[in-house]
């Protein structure tokens, strides 16, 4: 099969203990807090609107609409979590794609559980993260297609969880998107996470800096700003 180039990812980070929050009051901060994201535009995408569809069962949640990108409180199959949805495509390799969404997932969990307003309610679990491809052209969910991936996601998996032990499941539902669940072994925190994912994105840039002149990062995702990441990790003025 030819290689599959993977476009409009999401991440889904699931949150802990969310089966004894209440949807109506612990949620309701959320939408002043995805506002809030909108007047100070925190992110690197254009942040729009935010959308309340806690009324549907097992539905998005609560939906901040950007140009790029969508961040929600999602609780799509009444798994809530907090989720990254890539609208648009994105230059590099599937690598890239894949870290990319990744590190703007964790960075929204992370913004939301320091924020006073949601009082701690909202805390990633430490396991369980989904990855979905939404788009059905580029990667049906299709047996050969999850074939095609296994070993994508399992490269990427060794670099999120630090080499420690998880599990990869994929779904199998062809009437839906191409869904991957990782589960850690042991709990990490957002912080550890995102440290995981910068410390193999330097070691790449030490790789291509060895290989490829005139390259110290990536260049491939203006979106997040590695340059300045990586340059931070790397002690750089």
């Amino acid at each position: 099969m030819h290689t599959i180039n993977l476009q409009h990812i999401n991440v889904k980070l699931l949150l802990k203990d969310s089966e004894t929050l209440d949807h109506g009051r612990d949620l309701d901060p959320v939408i002043p807090v995805f506002h809030s994201w909108i007047q100070q535009q925190v992110f690197d995408e254009l942040l729009l609107d935010v959308a309340d569809y806690r009324h549907v069962q097992g539905g998005p949640g609560i939906l901040l609409i950007g140009h790029e990108a969508d961040y929600s409180l999602d609780n799509t199959d009444n798994r809530l979590g907090v989720r990254y949805n890539r609208k648009t495509s994105l230059d590099g390799d599937n690598q890239e794609r894949l870290a990319q969404a990744a590190l703007a997932a964790l960075r929204a969990a992370q913004c939301l559980q320091q924020d006073t307003r949601l009082d701690g309610r909202l805390y990633f679990n430490g396991h369980d993260i989904e990855i979905f491809v939404n788009d059905r052209l580029l990667a049906p969910n299709t047996a050969a297609t999850r074939a095609a991936l296994n070993a994508e996601f399992q490269a990427f998996s060794e670099r999120l969880f630090g080499g420690s032990e998880y599990s990869l499941s994929f779904g199998n539902d062809p009437r839906r998107l191409l869904a991957v669940a990782l589960k850690a072994s042991r709990a990490f925190t957002v912080g550890e996470l995102l440290e995981n994912l910068k410390f193999s994105l330097v070691a790449a840039a030490g790789d291509l800096t060895r290989h490829g002149p005139g390259r110290a990062v990536p260049d491939a995702v203006p979106d997040h700003h590695w340059r300045e990441e990586l340059n931070a990790a790397q002690g750089a003025d």
